[in-house]
């Protein structure tokens, strides 16, 4: 089969519309992600003509709770909720359907390390890269949304580079920064957990130590967790 991973994010959903042949749209939800997010997922279902496939953990509903359950925000393997919440989600789902399909990735021009890395970690299965094929960059499809009139997620338009869940355990001064004034419940909450489980989400600093005035959330490296996660830990990497 051929499959679009699709994340609610811009990218994803043009590498569904520039993806032909398509068997399945699949998309893995976690209740931690902005509610808009599935506005935008219907939305995006009318202007496909299909329907996106909604999977989710039988497990795990949100973020904190693999927190909770595993007794850990983030490890040097990777963060669990990615594990729990992503890969095992899509594991179960090729267990179900097999593998050796073709998957279609949201990864923009920028991204040709990670694509590539999707090659390396996941060569039972075929990958194209639309969006790199033809040069597009997050910021194109973004304009191309525009043009479609398609209501873009509100955590772009809160400031965010990416629709992850909010407070993702991946980001860095920045972002928390950022969190911190948007959603201050979400970031008092992830601050207890870190004290709780002794383990901090940002390398060496806890959030209830986090300068306000620390990160620039324009410059830090943060991946779009619905589509870097399906492989962001290796088979040999996971806990």
């Amino acid at each position: 089969m051929r499959i679009c991973w699709f994340s609610t994010g811009v990218s994803s959903f043009i590498a569904c519309c520039l993806s032909h042949d398509i068997d399945k749209i699949i998309y893995t939800h976690i209740d931690s992600q902005h509610p808009d997010s599935l506005r935008f997922l219907h939305d995006c279902e009318k202007l496909l003509g299909r329907e996106i496939e909604i999977l989710q953990s039988d497990k795990y509903k949100t973020v904190d709770d693999v927190i909770e359950a595993r007794g850990c925000v983030n490890t040097i393997h990777g963060a669990p909720c990615t594990l729990e919440l992503k890969k095992r989600v899509r594991q179960e789902w090729e267990c179900e359907n097999g593998v050796g399909h073709t998957y279609v990735w949201g990864y923009d021009a920028s991204k040709r390390q990670r694509a590539a890395r999707i090659v390396e970690t996941m060569p039972e299965s075929n990958h194209e890269f639309p969006l790199i094929k033809r040069g597009l960059t997050k910021q194109d499809c973004h304009g191309i949304c525009e043009r479609l009139d398609l209501r873009r997620p509100a955590m772009y338009d809160l400031g965010y580079p990416n629709n992850n869940c909010i407070g993702c355990v991946k980001g860095g001064m920045g972002y928390w920064n950022r969190i911190r004034r948007d959603f201050p419940e979400v970031f008092a909450r992830r601050a207890a957990q870190e004290r709780k489980f002794n383990g901090s989400c940002i390398n060496g600093v806890f959030l209830d130590e986090l300068d306000p005035e620390r990160g620039n959330m324009e410059t830090e490296i943060f991946e779009e967790c619905g589509i870097a996660c399906y492989i962001a830990m290796s088979e040999k990497e996971e806990p």
